[in-house]
């Protein structure tokens, strides 16, 4: 995501680059182009002028510390100057009330099923807040069969009434039950169109009123650009939600919605999903989207994602056995699965500072490690817990097992035993933590 323009404020920086001092020519220059930058990320042009104004009265008025250089500078004041654009600071969810009532609104095709199961989701496992989902959508065909499906893989409970079509008395239902079942948090899937109509409007108008939602969170395809924000102010003119969710936002290399939408409604982006998995849902939190976008990383969501995956017990017995020099390729695998677990693979390396932009132009699959996992099942028990006894001639059988050239087998082979020498030497070290694994042998598509 973001990749245009990253690239744009990239080469905008690198006006920069040489220069001894801030001047008023080369900020008005670095500026223009921050602005052209924005606007062909589909960041509207009113909005693009004021960020950029905004970045030329700080750079023009700071005194450039000796250990800065100008470039330097002027990536602190835009990183600055974007979080504020996006909101400042991330904002929690309102769960006080018992149950609280969440509102899905948006328009058809923008994932507000997926979105509410991903919720229900993040709400169940992180929160603990045992969620009951509503099925609202009654004119789709397939959405309440949908929220049903996603409920089953959560193991969340679905609220329906499939004969009925009076959304409002449907979700004054469901709520009763909740309060009957104890769940904590309600979230009413409701219907869209294609484009804004007021049955649509009138529809979640209605349900508002009835049901008193502590939250109203509308979703937006962030692929839609400009469209999603004015998407956006409309429902919002009507219906003053409390917080915008941005979907497919991997798919998005301009980043004009995100960028506009809290300028735009005034409302917080609360959540940002990405891809189809039920646990690719994000909170929100502008400081480290604005490092993202300029290309600085983003370690601690890294950091979060590896603590949410990794099984702690696991990684004991895994710690245990690298103190004893004894990690073999049972341990290896185990480690990939918790790696897969995480997210997309691109996206994750995007998060180490100064990756992103290293491979941005490299197409990685996920499914980037089925090779190595290939070779790893096609070794017998006995090799997989001793590593030492493979033999070249058990090389040649293993790579022929996993459908891989030997040269292939060779090349993993070394970098398992390079990375087991690691280990080793930092067996030298008091106090060793839980290793980063790293993400080896990562192929092209």
């Amino acid at each position: 995501m973001f990749d245009n323009l990253s690239d744009r404020l990239d080469s905008a920086f690198k006006l920069l680059k040489g220069e001894g001092r801030i001047s008023e020519i080369n900020v008005a220059t670095t500026v223009k182009e921050i602005r052209r930058a924005l606007v062909d990320a589909d960041v509207n042009y009113k909005i693009a002028k004021e960020f950029t104004d905004k970045v030329k009265d700080k750079a023009l008025g700071e005194k450039v510390l000796t250990a800065v250089s100008p470039g330097q500078l002027m990536v602190k004041i835009v990183k600055d100057e974007l979080v504020e654009l996006m909101g400042g600071t991330e904002t929690e969810l309102d769960l006080s009330d018992k149950p609280t009532i969440i509102l899905i609104a948006g328009l058809q095709g923008s994932g507000k099923t997926t979105f509410s199961g991903k919720l229900a989701n993040y709400l169940n496992t992180k929160k603990h807040k045992k969620p009951l989902l509503v099925a609202g959508d009654v004119y789709r065909p397939a959405a309440i069969n949908q929220l049903q499906v996603l409920g089953e893989q959560i193991k969340v409970p679905v609220y329906t009434e499939p004969e009925n079509k009076d959304v409002v008395q449907i979700a004054l239902n469901a709520i009763a039950q909740a309060k009957k079942d104890g769940n904590g948090v309600v979230i009413i899937d409701t219907a869209g169109r294609l484009a804004v109509d007021e049955a649509m409007m009138t529809e979640v108008a209605n349900i508002k009123n009835a049901v008193n939602p502590r939250e109203i969170l509308f979703v937006v395809d962030s692929m839609t650009g400009q469209d999603a924000v004015n998407t956006a102010k409309a429902f919002n003119d009507r219906l003053d939600f409390t917080g915008v969710v941005l979907t497919k936002l991997d798919g998005d290399t301009r980043g004009g919605a995100a960028l506009s939408i809290q300028y735009t409604v005034t409302k917080p982006i609360k959540f940002v999903s990405m891809g189809e998995k039920l646990d690719t849902l994000d909170v929100f939190y502008p400081e480290r989207m604005a490092q993202r976008i300029l290309g600085m990383g983003d370690i601690i969501s890294l950091v979060e994602r590896a603590q949410d995956q990794f099984d702690e017990e696991e990684a004991k017995k895994i710690e245990k056995k690298i103190r004893a020099n004894k990690f073999d390729f049972d341990d290896f695998k185990t480690q990939l699965g918790q790696i897969k677990k995480m997210g997309n693979i691109k996206d994750l390396l995007g998060m180490i500072p100064g990756i992103g932009k290293a491979i941005k132009d490299i197409d990685i699959s996920d499914d980037a490690f089925k090779g190595i996992e290939a070779m790893i099942d096609s070794m017998t028990p006995q090799e997989r817990a001793n590593p030492d006894i493979i033999t070249p001639a058990r090389r040649k059988r293993i790579a022929v097992g996993a459908g891989k050239d030997i040269s292939e087998m060779n090349a993993f082979m070394k970098q398992f035993e390079q990375m087991r020498g690691m280990m080793k030497q930092m067996n030298k070290f008091k106090g060793m933590g839980m290793p980063g694994m790293g993400m080896p042998m990562m192929g092209r598509k």
